[in-house]
């Protein structure tokens, strides 16, 4: 997978990253190297088995710091990475290298995080025709870097955010009258047209989704028996409803690794994992000077 990063959230991410970190300045490289500042070299190590996501984040971290900085990538995103291997290989003033360390490992290794959580996802289900998708769950301001990640990992991302698609979830559905009525309000000034998804929570909720023309149907903390009557429900309306595309069908709600196969097993079209990004933990790489 090829990145294309660093965009304008990044850097200015990046920004504030590095003024939260360095303050007046960095006074212990200021210290120590202010009359001799030696040009090193260093790389970033992977200490772990890992998915690799958020290289060009940590570039652009360097370059800000020094844009003098010589970096070698010798991973892309995506590329799973051995424990012992390295990612990046930079040549250049330590004053520089060395303020710019832990934000650039801060960026690298919760990314990776990510990536290696939602590769653990994909695998799980592999073999099955479901996939694995984010949600809105991300830290501010990092949203579209952690889909990124995601995507690094295997992943499918959802909407951005709520601006790139409808989705009437149970508080909208309250305030709404019935499941009908609100994608009927929402189809009603639909111009470009935008996904129309509805949260549901019985198989009920289901049929009326289908007959009322939703797009997308999110099955609620569904059991697992419930979600397999959903895609007969879904497959056989289906058949009876001529000329309208088959409504796609997603799980979500406490999902984990030990129980997303089964989901995947019901035969819902995707999984959305909260996890992915407000939970994955962050992975082991480090920087050591050659």
């Amino acid at each position: 997978m090829r990145a294309h990063l660093p965009d304008i959230f990044t850097m200015k991410l990046i920004d504030l990253a590095l003024k939260e970190d360095w303050g007046s300045g960095d006074v212990t490289s200021r210290a120590l190297f202010s009359k001799k500042n030696p040009t090193v070299q260093a790389r970033i190590l992977a200490k772990e088995p890992l998915v690799l996501a958020g290289i060009q984040a940590a570039e652009a971290v360097f370059h800000k710091v020094d844009p003098k900085i010589a970096i070698k990538r010798n991973h892309h995103d995506g590329d799973k990475v051995s424990e012992g291997n390295s990612v990046l290989t930079l040549k250049g003033k330590a004053s520089s290298i060395l303020g710019a360390e832990r934000v650039a490992l801060n960026f690298i290794q919760h990314l990776s995080g990510i990536a290696t959580l939602t590769y653990m996802f994909v695998q799980t289900v592999r073999g099955t025709s479901a996939q694995i998708l984010d949600t809105r769950k991300t830290l501010p301001g990092w949203r579209r870097l952690e889909k990124h990640a995601v995507k690094a990992g295997g992943g499918e991302n959802h909407r951005l955010g709520l601006h790139d698609a409808y989705l009437i979830k149970d508080n909208h559905l309250a305030l709404s009258g019935s499941i009908s009525e609100a994608i009927a309000k929402v189809r009603a000034v639909n111009r470009k047209p935008l996904k129309v998804e509805v949260e549901v929570t019985s198989l009920q909720g289901v049929d009326e989704a289908i007959s009322a023309g939703a797009d997308w149907i999110l099955l609620d903390n569904m059991p697992l028996e419930d979600m397999h009557l959903a895609v007969v429900h879904r497959n056989r309306r289906a058949r009876i409803i001529q000329g309208r595309k088959t409504p796609l069908l997603e799980a979500s709600g406490n999902v984990n690794l030990d129980n997303v196969r089964a989901v995947a097993q019901t035969g819902v079209d995707y999984i959305s994992v909260g996890a992915l990004t407000h939970s994955a933990p962050a992975v082991d790489l480090s920087l050591e000077l050659v």
